[in-house]
């Protein structure tokens, strides 16, 4: 039987998963039942989706990155090698904490960095950049760009990723597209065309 999406021979995929056409499961991924990944994803090898977590479509998660029960990842997200997500404030071992499982989502567009660690709970505004190494331990909105540990705001990207520059009146505008984004009470947003 052809699957409208391919997965590695390595790959284990339980029972109950929702998997989009066009993906693409590489080696030693492994999805639990009950996740659900859209179309046109691509999860790079050795990829952990635990039950319970939603990747949008065209979402990319490169190497070595495990999504625990409470995350969701929207459409063209990207996350890259190595990066950690957390479901629990305080674990501890001996003590049982799945009740206490905190939501942590990642927004439309946004990027995350290699070796990044998301502490749980946590929102990821749309377009966002956060920092290879950076440790997310707050909000992050729209467009803004974080880094180091714990991780702070450095500035302001596009949707295409270029660093924004804003001037007089609070105006930047993207080298590469040439969108306009406004900058109000610190927080950006595209200028809607007139």
């Amino acid at each position: 039987m052809n699957e409208p999406y391919f997965a590695h021979a390595t790959a284990v995929i339980d029972p109950g998963c929702s998997i989009g056409s066009g993906s693409k499961i590489w080696h030693f991924c492994h999805l639990m039942p009950g996740c659900t990944l859209g179309e046109n994803c691509i999860l790079g090898q050795n990829v952990m989706v635990a039950s319970g977590v939603s990747i949008g479509n065209g979402v990319k998660v490169q190497n070595n990155v495990s999504l625990y029960t409470g995350v969701t990842l929207e459409d063209d997200v990207f996350v890259g090698p190595s990066a950690v997500f957390t479901n629990v404030i305080n674990p501890r071992s001996f003590v049982e904490r799945k009740n206490e499982f905190r939501p942590t989502t990642v927004c439309r567009g946004a990027s995350i960095g290699a070796n990044a660690t998301i502490v749980c709970g946590v929102r990821i505004g749309m377009y966002a950049l956060v920092g290879a190494g950076a440790v997310v331990t707050h909000d992050v909105p729209d467009y803004g760009v974080v880094k180091g540990n714990p991780a702070r705001a450095t500035g302001w990207v596009s949707r295409l990723g270029h660093r924004l520059k804003f001037h007089v009146g609070d105006i930047a505008q993207c080298p590469e597209s040439g969108e306009v984004y406004v900058l109000n009470n610190n927080q950006v947003q595209p200028q809607k065309p007139q």
